[in-house]
């Protein structure tokens, strides 16, 4: 490690002190990270670590599948879920700066046609809004139905991959080339992120990380062929590392532009991350959003971070501007997130208001330990422990799931019963029961959660398309 690097470190640990928390020395993180994959069922996990605005550590743990034995290395490609958003917005910077497009000019200007029918706001949305998530796109367009706007473009923060998927067509348009193309040739060449692509290639193949279940069932692993600007980045913990590191220091960039792509745009509301059904309820005193990145304003200065969730990938980067040190873990597990706080607290230190704002319930929080308590001593002792009001309903069903591809039905509908008694009134609760029953050959019993389901929720199409059948036999 350099001088430069120690003396990073040590003004993190100072500061991390101060504030109760201990940034730990790469042998320690090796004791560390490990016991706490462990406690929190994550199969594998890469993570690199910056001080000096230079990568100084970095490190792979556990394994690509829990199917098999190969280790995580620096070389383990991961989904990078929604830390594409990032590497795209430098991109885009780099082509603002070459004067191909304007930040505040309409994306309209650059792409013939409307990209949404009789509705004229669309025609001011600009890459500016994209990049701080105020366009008034959700984050997702509902299955099978249009796109709409919910508020005026540029009036308030509402998180959304679908501002990038627009702005990725524009970028195609412009430059006549695929996204992957642009980026390679913007930002992995000039990096060196030789790791990286936002569309699947050969040498992944005998890389890649496999995606793994709350309770550690692999799953099948997506191999994009078409690049998603918001989301299909497939990278290294050492490459991101490497992106990182040049936003630290503005590499690539105009001096102007490397300081609004960390400047803030807007506040964000403290109580929501996908807001269109409400304006803004409390604006934020200490994050906020730049030119790709989140922003927290503490009184350590302005640290960039952004979070991943593909499902079964997690992830998440941060850094301090003014320290020059960060750190950015990928994981291949659903549970990747419920170690956040002490991943970021062991290896940057500082206060961190983000973390709250995403809201990923802890490792040892009630409904995690409910999942690790089932794993260990099965879900009949586990289940007689808990209290059903503090669970979260989403991580239980995501649970029960995990244990129907273990093959583990009994136990799977054991957690669906809890889910069912503690959320009532969810239809997704009794579809999921249902399926359970489906799957153990009860049919009167699946036809009855079915029923109820549907009773519940006259729309769920899963649920008449399984009575449809279920009646039919």
């Amino acid at each position: 490690m350099s001088i430069g690097s120690l003396i990073g470190l040590a003004a993190g640990v100072m500061l991390a002190l101060a504030q109760g928390r201990e940034v730990q020395a790469p042998a320690k993180l090796e004791e560390f990270v490990p016991q706490l994959m462990r406690e929190a069922y994550i199969p594998g996990l890469s993570m690199a670590v910056i001080r000096d605005g230079k990568i100084s550590w970095h490190r792979g743990f556990g394994v690509r599948s829990s199917a098999g034995n190969d280790p995580v290395t620096d070389e383990t490609v991961f989904e990078a879920a929604s830390l594409s958003k990032p590497v795209c917005a430098y991109a885009v910077l780099k082509l603002a700066d070459a004067g191909k497009l304007d930040l505040d000019a309409p994306l309209a200007r650059y792409l013939p046609g409307d990209y949404i029918e009789g509705d004229e706001r669309v025609r001011r949305i600009t890459v500016r809004m994209v990049l701080s998530h105020t366009p008034g796109f959700p984050n997702w367009r509902p299955r099978g139905k249009p796109l709409v706007l919910h508020f005026e473009p540029g009036e308030r923060f509402s998180y959304s991959g679908e501002g990038y998927v627009y702005l990725q067509k524009v970028i195609e348009h412009l430059t006549g080339e695929p996204l992957n193309a642009v980026v390679t040739r913007l930002v992995f060449e000039p990096l060196g992120m030789a790791g990286s692509g936002y569309v699947w290639r050969a040498q992944f193949d005998a890389r890649a990380a496999a995606p793994h279940g709350p309770a550690g069932a692999p799953g099948e692993k997506n191999k994009p062929a078409e690049a998603n600007a918001a989301a299909s980045l497939h990278t290294t913990a050492v490459d991101y590392a490497k992106f990182m590191a040049a936003v630290l220091s503005g590499a690539g960039l105009k001096e102007e532009t490397a300081r609004q792509m960390l400047s803030p745009q807007v506040k964000l509301d403290d109580s929501c991350v996908t807001c269109v059904n409400r304006p803004a309820a409390s604006p934020s005193a200490s994050l906020a959003w730049g030119l790709g990145w989140g922003l927290e304003l503490t009184d350590d200065g302005t640290s960039f971070w952004h979070w991943g969730d593909n499902g079964n990938f997690k992830c998440y980067a941060v850094a301090s501007v003014r320290r020059r040190a960060g750190v950015v873990f990928f994981t291949n597990s659903a549970n990747g997130l419920s170690v956040v706080q002490e991943m970021v607290d062991r290896t940057l230190g500082g206060r961190h208001p983000a973390l709250a704002w995403i809201k990923y319930d802890r490792y040892d929080s009630p409904t995690r330990t409910l999942i690790a308590g089932a794993l260990r001593h099965g879900a009949e002792a586990a289940l007689a422990q808990s209290r059903p009001g503090d669970l979260k309903e989403r991580e239980i069903n995501g649970f029960g799931y995990d244990l129907l591809r273990l093959k583990r039905v009994k136990e799977a509908i054991e957690v669906f019963k809890l889910n069912v008694g503690a959320f009532p009134n969810s239809a997704n609760a009794y579809d999921s029961l249902g399926e359970a029953y489906l799957t153990a050959g009860e049919k009167a019993l699946a036809m009855r959660n079915y029923k109820k389901s549907v009773e519940l929720d006259p729309n769920n199409k899963n649920g008449l398309e399984k009575l449809k059948e279920l009646e039919g036999n």
